[in-house]
């Protein structure tokens, strides 16, 4: 019986038959459409054996190719599978199996080759070619992207000028926060940061940063314009010339500055493993949204929003958006709404109307999935931080 056949086939070549029986017998068990079997057996070969299957593999019919690649997936030999599917007129495919084995430069050509620009920037990005993952971006107009991108160059005040155009002010911040005392451009890059800051009401911030500047670079306690900037925010703050000999001591108990965000974000529970270089990019992800009173903040049943960090302000939680609905919680400033929403496309599940004028920062799916994209390390840790969060709030509504 043909059955019995291929069977025995199968099993002389487990058993230890010469090293053509069991590149035979995959090959047959391919033909047979019988994937699982092949793939086990494919599992057992040895390196050189493997290859050698691939490399006739590759050079006989679609169709032969095309089983063989189903079963180097099932294999999870991702890079053999994606290897075999170039030159077939699927890149798409051939992209996403490089990106499962890692390799990302050549997923990035074959998404290229799809005609995917945007999946193709992501992963020269993911794979660290940034100019190559910049040249794209900047093809697609994907500013932002381009601006992230130019903050992993050190192209600081490139990514800053960018988030200007983009009206990110609180991005641009972050990126020329990034020039070091040893840059030429030091001095221009503190007094940016203050302007910047005193305009967006952050005037003691301001005042660190500048205070900090001159406590660390010779230049900048030498230059003129960094005097008369202290100056004026401490005009500013309402402060007298004379109280700048004691200013660093002041800083600690002066007043509390407006919150820009950035540790209250933070302090989120699915973002605390996340390294300083990676809290910061996430930061810049986020957007400031100003919400007028009684305004609809999260609408039950709709679709996420993304994230929410309340800065300034306060939302009522409700049951449902019925004028008898029931309140659940009051929330201000530093907390936060629709972590979930981040990875999960579940609908809203209570309604949120802002009591006062609430400012606050916003992260959208979008930006988050970019990001994900664009930082494996942060990623991994930010979905095992959200399923032990998660777990945790199922055991505490059990009990």
């Amino acid at each position: 019986m043909p059955g019995a056949t291929g069977g025995q086939s199968v099993g002389g070549a487990r058993m230890g038959t010469d090293a053509e029986g069991a590149l035979r017998a995959v090959r047959s068990l391919v033909e047979l459409d019988e994937t699982e079997e092949a793939a086990q057996l494919y599992e057992e070969l040895g390196a050189s054996q493997r290859e050698r299957l691939r490399k006739q593999a590759a050079q006989g019919p679609a169709k032969e190719r095309r089983g063989l690649v189903e079963v180097l997936r099932r294999a999870r030999d991702f890079l053999g599978a994606a290897r075999l599917m170039d030159g077939s007129g699927d890149d798409a495919a051939a992209a996403d199996l490089y990106v499962q084995s890692g390799q990302y430069m050549e997923a990035a050509e074959a998404w290229l080759r799809a005609g995917d620009s945007e999946r193709a920037a992501a992963a020269f990005e993911r794979g660290g070619a940034l100019e190559r993952a910049l040249e794209v971006y900047r093809g697609l107009g994907a500013r932002e992207s381009m601006a992230q991108c130019l903050v992993r160059l050190k192209r600081l005040f490139d990514a800053a000028d960018l988030y200007r155009e983009l009206g990110q002010p609180h991005a641009e911040v972050e990126a020329l926060g990034g020039v070091t005392p040893e840059d030429p451009r030091y001095i221009e890059a503190v007094l940016r940061m203050c302007r910047l800051l005193d305009v967006e009401g952050f005037t003691h911030q301001a005042l660190a940063v500048l205070v900090d500047a001159l406590a660390s670079s010779e230049v900048a306690r030498s230059e003129p314009a960094m005097v008369t900037e202290r100056a004026r925010l401490l005009r500013r703050m309402g402060m007298n010339a004379e109280a700048e000999a004691v200013l660093g001591r002041r800083n600690a108990t002066s007043a509390t500055p407006v919150a820009n965000g950035y540790r209250f974000l933070k302090a989120i529970p699915i973002f605390s493993e996340l390294t300083l270089e990676d809290m910061k990019d996430l930061y810049r992800q986020a957007r400031q949204v100003v919400l007028a009173q009684d305004s609809v903040v999260l609408e039950k049943g709709e679709p996420g929003v993304g994230l929410i960090v309340l800065l300034e302000g306060t939302v009522d939680v409700f049951s449902g958006p019925e004028a008898d609905a029931r309140q659940l919680n009051s929330l201000g400033p530093g907390a936060y709404l629709g972590e979930i929403s981040l990875v999960q496309d579940a609908p809203v599940s209570a309604h949120v109307r802002a009591r006062t004028a609430v400012r606050a920062l916003r992260i959208s799916r979008v930006a988050f999935e970019h990001y994900l994209d664009t930082h494996e390390a942060a990623a991994l840790r930010i979905y095992r931080l959200f399923t032990q969060n998660l777990a945790e709030r199922v055991r505490a509504l059990s009990t």
